[in-house]
């Protein structure tokens, strides 16, 4: 049986880590409803209050998730004809701190608490704050690891470096950090050897494509519906992907190669596929047509792969994409992307 109707988390999660997420699930599990709020003033770059949210949701989709910088708060007394205020910065006093959760659980959300769970020495006065001024009866605190002997990790190590920490993360979570790459070329330019050769050395994951594979499978013909459902199904496994990269996801094409050929063979694109082409990846690498053409049977010609190149090129531009341009063996590009990716 649970222990209290309403309790309070309180955190960056900056990022979200296991030991959060230990002290959340805790939380859960003593309580009826629980109450989880996110702020973090000055912002943490990369650590943005939606992609906070985001990770909360899917790990806690039964919490009350709060996750809030200034906007936001603003934005929710608007909503609740609440004079606003602004969030107390990270060195503010704690009193202030406890203050702030106090008005915003009393005045502004109106779920105000009998129980706070924290892993900190704060725990126990913020508890007696809220009693004495934001509650209508007693407030427990709850002691969760503050010794960090289940879960010895903090937010500050994990920022420091989220890659060397990934075992700390949860796998969507650890997925944001992923640095995604996209290699593009024309027929027969080498970027699916590329792609394969650049995850073997790197030693994580790669996504092949999948409208090749669908092509073979239904013996060399693609109706217009077809593609589509190869743009949806490419980034569907982009995203499987990512969850057992490490550090580095490599990714044979994209939408875009997909819209590409949708309107070379059809004359138009739905409107979805458009924008699909639009995903964006964290590197760029175009493959230079300088390899001898092969014929495999599927392949159109060296003409085409040249007017597909520029095509790429073209559309790059149009879209203010920047990427890398990588030619010669195959070494010589795996060369070429580990010095963008890792320095000289």
């Amino acid at each position: 049986m649970n222990l209290h109707k309403r309790g309070l988390v309180v955190g960056k999660f900056c990022p979200l880590h296991l030991g959060h997420e230990l002290l959340i699930q805790r939380a859960m599990d003593g309580c009826e409803e629980l109450l989880v709020v996110s702020y973090t003033k000055p912002e943490f770059p990369g650590l943005e209050p939606v992609r906070r949210e985001t990770w909360l949701r899917a790990q806690f989709p039964r919490a009350h998730i709060v996750v809030l910088d200034d906007a936001r708060l603003a934005a929710l007394c608007a909503a609740r004809g609440v004079p606003a205020r602004a969030l107390p910065h990270n060195d503010a006093d704690g009193d202030d701190h406890r203050h702030f959760m106090g008005w915003l659980c009393w005045t502004v959300l109106d779920l105000p608490v009998d129980a706070v769970f924290t892993s900190e020495e704060y725990g126990p006065g913020f508890a007696q704050v809220l009693e004495r001024h934001y509650a209508s009866g007693p407030v427990a605190h709850v002691s969760v690891d503050q010794a960090r002997s289940l879960v010895p990790v903090s937010g500050t190590l994990v920022r420091q470096d989220p890659h060397a920490h990934g075992a700390f993360l949860s796998p969507i979570v650890r997925a944001d950090f992923v640095t995604r790459v996209c290699v593009l070329g024309g027929e027969s330019s080498g970027k699916t050897t590329l792609t394969q050769a650049l995850a073997a050395h790197f030693e994580t994951a790669w996504v092949a494509e999948y409208g090749r594979e669908l092509w073979e499978s239904q013996d060399g013909v693609l109706a217009y519906e077809d593609l589509l459902k190869i743009g949806r199904e490419q980034l569907r496994r982009e995203a499987q992907a990512l969850l057992a990269a490490r550090r580095w996801l490599f990714c044979d094409t994209s939408p875009m190669t997909t819209y590409f050929y949708c309107v070379e063979m059809f004359g138009r694109a739905e409107q979805e596929l458009a924008q699909l082409a639009e995903h964006r990846y964290d590197l760029i690498v175009l493959c230079a047509p300088d390899f001898p053409f092969i014929q495999d049977g599927t392949r159109r010609d060296e003409d085409f792969r040249a007017r597909q190149h520029a095509w790429y090129q073209a559309e790059l531009a149009r879209r203010g994409i920047a990427y890398v341009n990588v030619s010669g063996s195959v070494d010589d590009r795996i060369r070429q992307v580990a010095k963008v990716l890792t320095g000289p």
